[in-house]
């Protein structure tokens, strides 16, 4: 009886694993809260893969401490694909920042694919801080060092880091002002109780386009289509300035690698469809796919810079 149990078993499993994957729906862990940069992408992306998995991909939202929270989840799930998380610059960064971490961000994830990348906008409140370029707001800074406050959504967040890279290569000293989240930041900085920020392309096309805010520079190496006339940091006058946002996704360590090489495929045919490039670019993103192995390679690099940024700049999180 006993061995008879034991082969019924052992089929039952064996079939389990024989399994196409997904055989059950897949969940995506969005470490930020609903609505934000990382958030609005993965729900346009996750019902396309629905689709063409013919099983549902949802998002599930475990916001706090940075991300920590919830790449700390991913890190600690079953490699077995059916937990993957939104990962990106932000990873990378708390990594040096948060000091009780868990979780290798390079070690402790099976990185998959990019999903997107897109610009930080510098912009500034024009009747708080009368600059119309990024050499004036440079000119007055350094007129008045730690007089000017840059807003961000948190220390710790990509805002803060990205403009504490801002001052290190261009010797000034904005006072970085930290706010819970990037609405009340922009709410500040619309009522001129400061005056520049580092803000998301969503956050700040209107009120650019509405004379509320001016759009100095973008963060990327190349100028945003949705903003064409707004030069690149480099541009602007600091050259080998580069702060691109981007979004990967990664499941735990250990993956099976038909399991990865099929979402990077899936995923990667996804991202070409027009209507989804359209969606991403009103969301402040370009859709964007890496094989795994160059998008190890190229978070690796990250890793070391924002390393450096947070050494040099001694940005801490409080």
């Amino acid at each position: 009886m006993k061995a008879a149990l034991g082969v019924l078993v052992a089929l039952l499993a064996s079939t389990a694993a024989a399994q196409p994957y997904p055989s059950r729906p897949v969940r995506l862990v969005v470490p930020l809260s609903p609505g934000g940069f990382a958030d609005t992408p993965t729900r346009i992306l996750a019902p396309r893969l629905s689709e063409q998995f013919g099983r549902q991909f949802y998002v599930e939202n475990r916001p706090g401490a940075g991300g920590t929270i919830g790449w700390d989840f991913v890190a600690k799930s079953a490699p077995d694909g059916y937990t993957l998380g939104i990962t990106g610059s932000t990873l990378l960064i708390g990594a040096h920042l948060y000091k009780n971490v868990q979780y290798d961000a390079l070690k402790d994830f099976t990185h998959i694919t990019m999903m997107a990348s897109g610009p930080y906008v510098l912009v500034v409140n024009p009747q708080k801080v009368p600059a119309n370029s990024v050499r004036e707001l440079i000119a007055a800074a350094k007129a008045q060092p730690g007089a000017i406050d840059f807003a961000s959504s948190g220390n710790g967040s990509s805002q803060h880091l990205v403009g504490a890279l801002f001052n290190m290569m261009a010797g000034v000293q904005l006072n970085h002002v930290p706010y819970k989240g990037s609405g009340p930041a922009m709410q500040d900085l619309l009522g001129g109780q400061v005056g520049v920020s580092f803000a998301g392309v969503p956050n700040v096309l209107g009120n650019v386009r509405g004379g509320k805010l001016k759009a100095l520079a973008v963060t990327t190496p190349k100028r945003w289509v949705e903003l064409p006339e707004v030069p690149t940091m480099a541009e602007a006058g600091v050259p080998g300035y580069e702060a691109t946002l981007w979004l990967s996704i990664s499941g735990p360590a250990g993956m099976q690698a038909p399991i990865v090489q099929r979402l990077y495929t899936e995923i990667s045919k996804a991202l070409q469809d027009p209507e989804l490039q359209h969606s991403f670019r009103t969301a402040g993103v370009e859709a964007m796919a890496m094989p795994p192995d160059e998008l190890n390679r190229y978070m690796a690099s990250e890793y070391e810079k924002w390393g450096r940024v947070v050494k040099e700049t001694g940005a801490t999180v409080n």
